[in-house]
C-alpha cells in the first residue's frame, strides 16, 4: 500500500503538477506582496495587454484564432496578456529558429530532383496546383512506383505492420504521438529488440506530451539499453511556457526506406480494439511501397537530427533496392507530406481546403474533431451550395466531452448550407480521411481542429488516381450505416442554455 502511495506521490505527473501549482502560487504571493504597487502593476498590465492585441491583430495567424486571444485579453486585461506572453503563439529562440531552418533546407536539397508535378497533367491542371503546392511550401514530390494500401481499421493494419517489420534488413524508424505498453507496442517491441540484437538500425521518436500518462520519464533510456536508439519530441518541463503548444503528432513507420506506415493511428490497444474505451474504435491507416517511402524517410531523419543535433548523409538510407509492384503503380501518384507550426505555412489545413476547393461532385470527409477555421467553414459551405455532395463523419461517443461540445457547435452553419453530417453511433471515429471524386483524397494525422492545422507537427499522404480511393470511398459509404444522421432541426432543439455554451465554445475553440 505505501508503495502504490508512493508511485503516485512521486511519479512524473504529479510533480508537474505540484510545480505548476507552485508557480501559480508564487504569482500571487508576489501580488500579495507588493500590493502596495497595485496601481503600477495594474497599469502595466494594462498595457502588456494593450500591445499584445495590437500584436495579434497585426499577425498573420488564422482570423480565429485571434479573435479567441482578443476577447479573453479584453475581458481580462490584468492577465489576458500575461497569459498571451506565456502561452500565445509559435516563438521561437534564434537558437531553434536556425535548427528549424537547417532541417527544412535538408528536406529541401534531399528531396528537390524529385519534385516535377508538371507529371500529373494527365489528371488535369488542378491535380498539378495541388501537388506543386506541396512540392513548393512543404519540399514533398509526387512518386509514381508507389503502391498504396488502404486499411479501414487499427485491427486490420496491426497484423500487416508486424510482418514488414520482421523483413527489415537494414533500418526501422518509428516516429508515433502515443506508445503505450499493451498487446500492440508488446508485439511491435519484441521485433525491434530482436532486429537490434541482429544488427538493425532501430530508430523511435515518441512525444512526451502524448506519451506522458502511458510511459515513464525514463523510457527512451529503457529503449537505449535494448539496443534501440530513442529521442523524446519536445520534453515536457514543467513550466508555464509557449512551448507546451508545439507537439509531435506525426505517425510514421518506416522499414528500409521502401514501406511505411502512417494514418491515424498510435502505438496503444485501443487503437486496434483490444482495449474498449469509447466504444467501437474507427481509424485508418495507409501502407505505401516504393519510391515515395523515400520522402518519409528524409522527414524522420530530418526530425531526429533536429533533436539529436546530429547530421547525417541522407543519401546513405536510400533503399538499396525497391519490391516488385503490380504494373498499375505507374499510372497514379502518391505524395507524402508534413506539416510544421513552426514556419507560418497551414500546409495541412491548405490541403484540406484544395481538396475542398477543387470538389465538383463529392467530397466525403472522416474526422474525430470538427473545430474548423473560417477558411474551411466557408470552403464547405461554398461547396455544398454549389452543388457537392459534402459529407461528414464524426464520433458519436466523445473522447473529450467539451472538444465533443465544440464540434457539434459548428453543426448548424454547415448543415443551413447543405452539408450533410454523421455521427458514428458505435463509438469514437479517430480516422482523418479525404476522398473527393474518385480522383484525389488524403489519409494522415491532420485532425480537422486548430492544434492540428496551427499548433502541431503533422503528416499525411497525398493521393491522385490512386485505386485505394475506391476502398476509402466504399469504408466510408459502409460506415454510414452505422451513422446516425444529424439534423438541423435537432440542432436547434437544446435548451438555450446549451446552445449559448456552444456560442462561448466555438469563439473560444482555437485555445483547446
Amino acid at each position: 500500500m505505501l508503495k502504490k502511495a508512493a508511485s503516485i506521490l512521486f511519479h512524473r505527473i504529479t510533480m508537474t503538477a505540484l510545480l505548476l501549482v507552485l508557480q501559480l502560487a508564487l504569482l500571487i504571493l508576489m501580488m500579495v506582496r507588493f500590493s502596495d504597487y497595485f496601481v503600477y502593476f495594474y497599469w502595466f498590465c494594462i498595457l502588456l495587454s494593450v500591445v499584445a492585441v495590437l500584436y495579434i491583430v497585426s499577425d498573420y495567424s488564422d482570423p480565429g484564432y485571434k479573435i479567441a486571444w482578443i476577447i479573453p485579453i479584453l475581458i481580462f486585461p490584468v492577465f489576458g496578456g500575461l497569459v498571451y506572453l506565456l502561452l500565445g503563439g509559435n516563438r521561437l529562440t534564434s537558437g531553434m529558429r536556425r535548427r528549424m531552418q537547417g532541417v527544412e533546407q535538408q528536406m529541401a536539397d534531399a528531396l528537390a530532383a524529385d519534385c516535377k508535378a508538371d507529371r500529373l497533367y494527365p489528371y488535369g491542371s488542378d491535380a498539378v496546383n495541388q501537388s506543386r503546392y506541396l512540392e513548393q511550401y512543404a519540399h514533398c514530390p509526387a512518386y509514381r512506383n508507389t503502391e498504396a494500401v488502404y486499411f479501414p481499421l487499427g485491427d486490420d493494419v496491426f497484423p500487416r505492420m508486424l510482418e514488414e517489420l520482421k523483413r527489415a534488413e537494414r533500418y526501422i524508424f518509428i516516429e508515433y504521438f502515443i506508445i503505450e505498453p499493451g498487446v500492440f507496442w508488446d508485439s511491435i517491441l519484441a521485433i525491434l529488440e530482436e532486429k537490434a540484437r541482429a544488427g538493425v538500425d532501430v530508430r523511435v521518436i515518441y512525444d512526451d506530451i502524448g506519451s506522458l500518462f502511458t510511459l515513464p520519464k525514463d523510457y527512451a533510456a529503457q529503449l537505449e539499453k535494448k539496443g534501440i536508439r530513442c529521442c523524446v519530441f519536445n520534453r515536457f518541463v514543467p513550466v508555464l511556457s509557449l512551448r507546451l503548444n508545439n507537439r509531435d503528432h506525426r505517425k510514421m513507420c518506416i522499414i528500409d526506406g521502401h514501406t511505411a506506415f502512417t494514418g491515424g493511428i498510435n502505438l496503444a490497444d485501443e487503437y486496434i480494439n483490444r482495449t474498449v474505451k469509447y466504444g467501437h474504435w474507427k481509424d485508418s491507416s495507409i501502407l505505401l511501397r516504393g519510391e515515395a517511402v523515400w520522402s518519409m524517410t528524409v522527414t524522420f531523419l530530418s526530425t531526429w537530427d533536429y533533436i539529436r543535433g546530429e547530421k547525417e548523409t541522407l543519401e546513405d538510407f536510400r533503399a538499396e533496392r525497391l519490391p516488385a509492384l503490380p504494373r498499375e503503380c505507374g499510372n497514379y501518384f502518391a505524395q507524402p507530406y508534413v506539416d510544421s507550426p513552426l514556419d507560418n505555412e497551414p500546409v495541412g489545413e491548405t490541403v484540406y481546403l484544395n481538396l475542398i476547393s477543387k470538389a465538383r461532385s463529392y467530397v466525403y470527409i472522416t474526422t474525430p474533431y470538427l473545430i474548423i477555421s473560417d477558411s474551411v467553414n466557408t470552403a464547405l459551405c461554398n461547396a455544398a451550395k454549389s452543388g457537392v455532395d459534402v459529407r461528414i463523419m464524426t464520433p458519436h461517443v466523445p473522447d473529450k466531452k467539451i472538444i465533443f461540445e465544440v464540434t457539434r457547435a459548428h453543426y448548424e452553419r454547415l448543415l443551413e448550407a447543405g452539408v450533410r453530417i454523421y455521427e458514428y453511433t458505435p463509438g469514437f471515429v479517430h480516422a482523418k480521411n479525404f476522398v473527393v471524386d474518385d480522383i484525389y483524397g488524403t489519409v494522415g494525422t491532420v485532425n480537422m481542429d486548430y492544434r492540428s492545422m496551427f499548433l502541431h507537427f503533422e503528416n499525411g499522404v497525398w493521393l491522385c488516381g490512386a485505386p485505394c480511393l475506391m476502398d476509402i470511398k466504399a469504408d466510408f459509404l459502409a460506415t454510414l450505416e452505422q451513422c446516425e444522421a444529424i439534423t438541423l432541426q435537432r440542432c436547434r432543439s437544446h435548451s438555450s442554455g446549451r446552445l449559448l455554451l456552444r456560442s462561448v465554445l466555438r469563439i473560444l475553440a482555437p485555445l483547446m
